[in-house]
């Protein structure tokens, strides 16, 4: 199984820490970004990565080269960051099968082996992690509403009265139709290719969408206080 990883980003809110460093580079307890992807990716059954790289690529090339442990790597450029569904558009032809994706940002100890498992054993197009938050942090966020079943059925993006408290960590199972999805998403009103609008392409058109509710924790590193934070928890 393939495993992607979005890693892009010009990470401006981690300055100074990315001013001459790709953000997946930056270390957090004594490992880069991108080396807690690749072990939370290994750990659910990758045996194959794929990495969308932009802002400082080749730093990331030399540092990892052609394979992380007995994974082998393939790169793929995103030269222009134009968002999420546009970074996983270019992943998309380097991609078999279904396969899982992460953010380049995120560290995780949580149950990302259900949400793979979650995917297989409903034949879903899509499955999410998701986690409840506070009406405040949904508000600013985007959610995502699901009904009785647990069965996804629409993203909300920054809703002033949300419907949901439900929001996506950042990993994800998609099989290829996702590919398409994103190919065919418009641009949102701050000029990005945005994932949640590519996922809601796929429920439009009637694919099966799944989430899986989070059980332990995934830490987006946005900010230079994050690395503490997250370093905090790890120990």
């Amino acid at each position: 199984m393939d495993g992607v990883v979005l890693a892009a980003g010009e990470g401006t809110r981690m300055r100074p820490l990315t001013d001459d460093t790709p953000k997946g580079l930056v270390e957090v307890a004594g490992e880069p970004l991108l080396t807690h992807c690749f072990e939370a990716l290994l750990s659910v059954g990758v045996d194959r990565l794929v990495v969308v790289v932009g802002y400082r690529g080749d730093d990331i090339v030399a540092r990892y080269g052609e394979r992380y442990r007995d994974a082998p790597i393939e790169y793929v450029r995103q030269e222009e960051r134009l968002g999420l569904a546009h970074a996983l558009e270019r992943a998309a032809p380097a991609v078999e099968g279904a396969f899982v994706a992460m953010n380049g940002d995120n560290v995780c100890r949580a149950n990302l082996r259900e949400v793979v498992a979650r995917h297989r054993e409903t034949d879903a197009s899509a499955t999410l992690l998701v986690e409840e938050v506070s009406r405040e942090e949904a508000s600013q966020t985007g959610v995502v509403t699901t009904d009785d079943a647990g069965r996804v059925t629409g993203l909300v993006e920054k809703p002033d009265d949300p419907p949901s408290t439900l929001v996506s960590r950042g990993f994800y199972a998609f099989d290829p139709a996702i590919g398409h999805a994103c190919a065919l998403t418009q641009p949102s009103e701050r000029g990005e290719y945005e994932l949640p609008t590519a996922i809601d392409l796929l429920l439009t058109a009637g694919h099966h969408v799944e989430a899986v509710e989070l059980d332990g924790w995934c830490h987006n590193v946005n900010e230079p206080d994050d690395v503490a934070a997250v370093e905090e928890r790890l120990i």
